[in-house]
């Protein structure tokens, strides 16, 4: 699609659900690179903000916590009430330094013993969904896909090994359950409700109980001198399964789906082991599986050559900033060996994701299981996109994975 099929892209309003998802909105993020990279985009429901496309402006405002503010919430269209309630408690909507002091008690919980603990369950987990997957004729890659993240956050986080299925059956539909308009469904939103209530339950056991996890590092912390409260806890909770579940999912399929759609450089990952960590980190860049980053202007300050006024909402592009011509050669190519990488997906400085290093094992562990096992993928039925501007994910991916006819060597 170019931008002629959108008329002008000076008009396009990039925040619209309908856009996301598709290769729709490359050449306006292209144009808007080029001719306005720090845009003021006023929406059909008169809220407006500045949309930053490039990645040098990008890295500026994930990096200056000081002027551009996660404390009043993280995405355009989110609740202001609940984005209010959470600030300050939940990290990802908490500013340096008390970002610091929540990210170091969830951090504690990630020891050696843990971390050996969980990639045990990576590769049992991908072992067990591959065999499920290859067994049959087609499979949707989307629920194959969703297995590996939510088992790792369930087990980082605490929760025992029989309430896995619980898990990932209520945060599939609570984080992915959309109306026309984007919002959560009535479904979503009383999956949420048993997620937090869960979490309750979880707290009181690991009070009594203590374990090596995330909740037992929860209830045993404090910032200032003082414990976190339940409300503090069930947050960070839910932020952490909400955001470990969300990247790795999509992007292993989002991967998937390239590789298909490119044999040649899917022979060449099955041909050399050594190709599985920068795939990995292709798959990533390309993906963009959060589309957007919102941060709160604290202070007038000028950005890519415009003056941002206090206040006033700033709106990072990642997938754009992703495919920056000014960082990356052949941007809108998928590079299997593509070094160096500085993608975004991320993000960057003080918000950079706690579990960026999880997630990366988890898909270096899948993609490295995948080339040895399957001889090729197809896409096989239908794909449909996630209806967000926030979320570049999948609802569906049905696709045949062709098994190999002897296991390749391992990386």
């Amino acid at each position: 699609m170019t931008t002629t099929d959108l008329g002008d892209p000076a008009s396009v309003d990039v925040a619209d659900p309908e856009l996301h998802g598709a290769d729709a909105l490359h050449p306006v993020w292209r144009w808007l690179r080029r001719n306005d990279p720090v845009r003021w985009s006023v929406r059909a429901d008169g809220t407006a903000y500045w949309s930053v496309t490039t990645h040098a402006e990008a890295v500026r405002v994930l990096r200056d916590s000081g002027t551009f503010s996660s404390e009043r919430g993280m995405r355009l269209g989110g609740d202001a009430r609940a984005a209010a309630a959470a600030s300050r408690r939940m990290l990802i909507v908490t500013d340096p330094p008390r970002h610091a002091a929540i990210r170091r008690i969830i951090g504690s919980a990630f020891t050696a013993r843990t971390v050996h603990r969980l990639e045990q369950n990576m590769r049992t987990t991908v072992t067990a969904a591959l065999d499920r997957a290859l067994g049959q004729d087609t499979c949707d890659f989307v629920d194959t896909a969703a297995l590996l993240p939510v088992s790792v956050i369930c087990d980082l986080l605490g929760v025992p090994r029989e309430d896995w299925g619980f898990m990932r059956e209520r945060t599939t539909v609570a984080f992915s359950a959309v109306d026309e308009h984007g919002a959560p469904t009535d479904a979503a939103v009383e999956a949420h409700a048993e997620i937090l209530l869960y979490y309750a339950e979880l707290a009181e056991r690991r009070r009594r109980s203590p374990g090596d996890d995330v909740v037992t590092a929860l209830v045993r912390g404090e910032v200032d001198g003082r414990p976190l409260s339940d409300e503090e806890i069930f947050l960070n909770c839910d932020g952490l399964i909400s955001g470990g579940n969300e990247t790795t999912r999509h992007a292993a399929v989002g991967g998937l789906l390239a590789l298909a759609a490119r044999p040649e450089a899917w022979q060449a990952l099955c041909d050399d082991p050594g190709l599985v960590p920068t795939a990995v980190d292709e798959i990533l860049r390309w993906t963009s599986p959060g589309a957007h980053t919102l941060r709160t202007a604290t202070r007038d300050t000028e950005l890519g050559g415009r003056t941002v006024g206090a206040g006033e909402s700033v709106v990072v592009w990642g997938p754009s900033a992703n495919r920056d011509e000014a960082v990356f050669d052949e941007p809108d190519a998928f590079v299997i060996d593509r070094k160096p990488n500085r993608h975004l997906t991320f993000g960057h400085g003080a918000h950079y994701c706690l579990g960026g290093a999880l997630a990366v094992s988890e898909l270096r562990v899948l993609f490295g299981e995948l080339r040895q096992r399957v001889a090729g993928v197809e896409v096989a039925g239908p794909v449909r996109r996630v209806r967000s501007n926030h979320i570049a994910g999948f609802e569906e991916a049905v696709v045949a994975l062709r098994p190999a006819a002897a296991p390749r060597t391992t990386p």
